[in-house]
């Protein structure tokens, strides 16, 4: 496993030619590359398609280029590959220039869209209906200007020849038929539909990877202010991620669950008779089940036994010899 720390102003697209020369020196018998759309350039695919390098990236759909125009309207017949996941693949041109596309589409994604586009006209017509129509020369509002420059409502608006604010339907009706797709194209053609769609989303398990990097194990902030510290800090990130995914990989649950688990394996300190003693809890039942399938023994029950230290002994209200025990400390 490797990662990659570029400085805070490089772009996306200018990291695939780094990356795909540090890979060369891996001699790796077969790579595909997987990119989401700020990945997707003409001068990246190029990159990634020479040596025979092969690539699955994410396309946008809204560009206003032969994706929008040719692939997503494109009628045909999807195939179902899961209860939420259906393909169809598009070939745009002939002969070795060909492009091949799969569109996607996930039915639980589309509705939750659909829900949510209706929330937000609801509200865009509210504030409309608050609007006055512009004074004459055409002069908006502060609040009309303020609609017209947020992407939540601006992609529905249209202005009359006045002037005035109107819900455009004809961009309702064309964001309707976009909910729940996108589109993926690859110039691996051993790789079917299917394949390329689950290969994507890969890249989407990959993505709420760095999401738990940077807020269950909170990689930011970074107090380093050095490179060096840096890369360091981000790398012990990244095997700490990568040892979680191998956890719930064997228990075939996720972590937090595993976490959980785990910490009812305990290691407990106690002073008995002036002797020290440190030693595990019973491991049995789920934690003893979860040990097995992450391939780790069961640790010893003694870890150490000896001589307190010279310390005034302790006692209770009656006198008696009290036994000490120090903080619980987890494994």
């Amino acid at each position: 496993m490797r990662s990659w720390v570029f400085p805070g102003q490089t772009t996306d697209v200018t990291t695939v030619e780094q990356v795909k020369k540090d890979l060369q020196g891996w001699r790796l018998g077969r790579c595909v590359f997987v990119g989401d759309a700020g990945m997707n350039s003409e001068e990246n695919r190029r990159t990634l398609a020479l040596g025979a390098g092969k690539y699955i990236l994410a396309t946008r759909i809204r560009a206003g280029d032969e994706v929008s125009r040719e692939v997503v309207t494109r009628a045909g017949r999807y195939q179902k590959v899961a209860d939420n996941l259906q393909v169809k693949e598009v070939v745009v041109g002939d002969g070795e220039r060909r492009r091949r596309y799969v569109v996607c589409f996930n039915p639980e994604e589309a509705e939750r869209q659909r829900k949510h586009r209706e929330k937000v006209l609801a509200a865009l017509e509210e504030e409309l209906a608050t609007l006055r129509d512009p004074e004459p020369g055409g002069k908006h509002s502060k609040r009309a200007c303020d609609l017209l420059t947020r992407p939540r409502y601006a992609r529905y608006l249209r202005q009359t020849a006045t002037g005035a604010l109107r819900i455009d339907r004809a961009a309702i009706d064309h964001e309707a038929k976009l909910d729940g797709k996108w589109v993926v194209t690859s110039n691996d053609d051993t790789l079917t539909a299917e394949d390329m769609a689950l290969g994507y989303k890969q890249l989407m398990r990959v993505e709420a990877c760095w999401r738990t990097i940077k807020t269950g194990l909170r990689t930011r902030p970074i107090f380093h202010w050095t490179a060096h510290r840096i890369c360091a800090h981000v790398s012990l990130c990244v095997l700490a991620l990568l040892i979680e995914r191998m956890a719930e990989i064997r228990a075939r649950d996720t972590w937090r669950n595993v976490a959980a688990t785990l910490e009812t394996i305990q290691v407990v300190e106690y002073e008995r008779a002036g002797t020290k003693v440190r030693q595990t809890s019973e491991v049995r039942g789920a934690a003893a089940e979860l040990l097995r399938r992450l391939q780790v023994a069961i640790p010893p029950k003694i870890h150490a036994v000896g001589p307190t230290e010279a310390a005034e002994p302790t006692a209770d209200a009656s006198n008696n010899p009290a036994v000490v025990f120090t903080p619980t400390s987890r494994t």
